[in-house]
């Protein structure tokens, strides 16, 4: 895996990497992937981060014990939370002199006869340096969370096709893809490359991921055919130690490394 040629990255990030297991933050992770992320920016790359986690740290700051199952009370913990995520990764990527902005997108915006302003905002974003910060407007998408459809996996296979994207990486809670759940089966073995999404590797993603998101495997799976589609590589890699970044762009065998077929 050579990434000594590529530039221009999408970070997705999500809500068990960003929380402990209380839906509080992970404050030592989160400043870890903002340093980290920080010294990738200064080394050449351009970084888009989309970053789940406000409904996390919603529930967490309005002192829910676990994730809500109506609607309005999820938007609720979103609004609350986005606030809360913003002014922390504000605060952390200031620490190193970098610029953040918050964009918040629906799938009616992607839509190709919409996108246009989305990919104009993006580009002249990180044409002055900035990092843009993308999630999901939970707030008021509601059909992403009746569907409990994990979208900010797509969301960031999405946004990873219309910028022209040379890499996505998915930080997970799971060091990347296996034959089976790793957390329930002993036995299951790490998958460390696949050439494309083929039909035995959609048969082996699994559910939904921890209580506090929406994700799991099968919908960074659907990800990956989105960028596949694109010609853009993906890699899924655990993101409890977000330095792990560095091993990665330096050429080392981390988390599971799907091929575009070229």
């Amino acid at each position: 895996m050579d990434f000594t040629n590529i530039k221009r990255v999408v970070i997705k990030v999500g809500t068990s990497t960003l929380t402990h297991k209380t839906g509080l933050l992970n404050i030592r992770r989160m400043e870890l992937l903002c340093k980290t992320i920080a010294d990738l920016k200064n080394a050449g790359y351009e970084i888009i981060l989309v970053s789940s986690g406000s409904i996390g740290l919603g529930m967490g700051k309005l002192g829910l014990p676990a994730r809500p199952k109506d609607t309005p009370t999820k938007q609720a913990c979103a609004a609350v939370g986005q606030c809360e995520l913003m002014y922390l990764y504000d605060q952390m990527f200031s620490t190193y002199s970098v610029n953040i902005a918050q964009i918040l997108l629906t799938k009616y915006i992607m839509l190709p006869d919409r996108q246009e302003v989305v990919i104009n905002a993006l580009s002249r974003l990180l044409e002055l340096g900035v990092i843009p910060i993308v999630n999901e407007n939970d707030t008021v998408a509601i059909d992403e969370l009746e569907l409990e459809m994990g979208e900010n996996d797509t969301l960031a296979a999405n946004v990873s096709a219309i910028v022209g994207a040379d890499l996505l990486v998915i930080l997970s809670d799971i060091d990347g893809l296996f034959t089976d759940d790793p957390r329930t089966n002993p036995d299951a073995k790490f998958i460390p490359e696949v050439c494309g999404v083929t039909d035995k590797i959609k048969s082996i993603a699994g559910g939904a991921g921890s209580s506090l998101g929406s994700g799991g495997m099968k919908t960074k799976i659907n990800a990956a055919e989105i960028t596949c589609n694109h010609g853009i590589d993906m890699v899924i890699m655990n993101g409890k130690d977000p330095r792990k970044l560095y091993n990665l762009f330096e050429g080392e065998q981390i988390g599971t490394h799907i091929f575009a077929k070229k």
